[in-house]
């Protein structure tokens, strides 16, 4: 599918390697900024990553002005006032964020009201409200699997209601995303697998839904690549720093690949029993992807049959015949659900999670329409085809 017209856009500064975070420091004074509040959860902060980057700025005689460790798992504006506050009363004048998805939305959050000012973050909701640059933003992620450090969407649950509050504007977007593998040894087995088919579920989505284009799809293949090349070596070598930072740049690359070309079905199927069932998402992603390639496989045979060269390689691909590529390609993302399975028992169906019954099944469906990631799906799937597709998926 050729687009006739499409924007590409992530003016996110990447500083990655084995001494990134050494250049946390030199981001800060670029920007003129040397009092930075730090925002982490009680999990990091507990396994020593934090002090890894409060020893980067004493070395060069740098402090963060505080530690808030309490960011919950489910971001909520409560949270974002309370740390906003926090900020003012020290007069901070940066954020560094350390942490996953949760982390990262939450200090978006921050950023938003200690920079546009007052304590509703509600007034800023939905997309474009947030038009001037806000205060200087580093992100540090801990998992290798949201791409949240590219994105220019932050989602906040309303304390009061319970929704899902969405903020889009690029001014969210940090000045730097700092990629260090030192971030990730510690991640346990099954969220490390869960967070890279999480990113892999971005790459993919991207590279076949409505809104592809060939910058994105760039993106999106080295993303694939890298994944298939090294989760299952990291798996069984926690400890491999390369393969660590690999993973990581490759949820950095789909983050960027999303970004710009938007998911689809895996993810408003995702959402919807995350909100219903309260699976974390990467496992969703895992559990969903396969099934939903299979539903869009007649409006996208040509891409996803591409996708075998980016997810085995030059040799399998060139050995497979062109009509059975998308079959292959789909089989191939089968088989790596089994690997993950038989190395750390990451679920592969949804009875397996332990959370989700079958008569949960039809609200997930209703649920799932009403999804806008559905919106870009190659197929607009009715109820019954979306409810298909979980049954299947149980």
């Amino acid at each position: 599918m050729a687009n006739e017209y499409y924007e590409f856009f992530c003016p996110v500064k990447m500083v990655a390697g084995f001494k990134a975070l050494e250049h946390i420091p030199f981001e800060l004074t670029s920007h003129g900024a040397s009092r930075p509040l730090i925002i982490t959860d009680r999990g990091v902060r507990g396994v020593g990553l934090v002090d890894i980057v409060t020893n980067a700025l004493d070395a060069v005689e740098m402090q963060a002005v505080d530690i808030f460790d309490d960011v919950p798992p489910d971001s909520s504006m409560l949270t974002v006032t309370t740390i906003a506050n926090l900020y003012r009363e020290k007069s901070c004048d940066s954020i560094l964020a350390i942490g996953g998805g949760s982390v990262i939305d939450t200090a978006k959050g921050v950023n938003i009201l200690v920079s546009e000012g007052g304590d509703d973050l509600r007034a800023y909701s939905g997309t474009g409200v947030v038009k001037k640059a806000l205060k200087p933003f580093f992100v540090i992620p801990t998992t290798a699997g949201t791409g949240s450090e590219t994105t220019n969407v932050s989602v906040i649950r309303d304390d009061e209601s319970g929704a899902k509050v969405p903020f889009v504007s690029p001014f969210l977007l940090p000045d730097a995303a700092i990629l260090d593998p030192r971030m990730t040894l510690s991640l346990p087995p099954k969220i490390t697998a869960a967070t890279g088919m999480d990113a892999l579920t971005h790459a993919v989505e991207s590279f076949i839904g409505l809104a592809k284009n060939p910058i994105s799809d760039a993106y999106a293949a080295s993303a694939i690549k890298k994944i298939t090349n090294n989760l299952a070596d990291v798996l069984r070598n926690p400890s491999d720093a390369t393969g660590r930072l690999e993973l990581a740049q490759a949820s950095t690359m789909a983050g960027i690949a999303f970004s710009n070309s938007m998911v689809g079905m895996v993810h408003s199927l995702g959402h919807s029993v995350g909100a219903k069932c309260h699976v974390p998402h990467g496992m969703c992603m895992s559990i969903f992807l396969p099934y939903v390639l299979e539903f869009n496989l007649e409006e996208c045979r040509e891409n996803i049959g591409e996708l075998l060269l980016h997810l085995a390689g030059p040799d399998v691909y060139a050995a497979t015949a062109v009509a059975d590529r998308p079959r292959k390609a789909i089989d191939t993302i089968v088989a790596l659900k089994e690997e993950m399975y038989a190395l750390c028992e990451l679920p592969r169906k949804l009875s397996e999670t332990g959370s989700v019954t079958e008569a949960d099944l039809e609200e997930i469906a209703h649920m799932a329409l009403d999804d806008g990631s559905m919106m870009l799906n190659r197929i607009d799937a009715t109820f019954e085809q979306a409810l298909a597709v979980l049954k299947k998926a149980f």
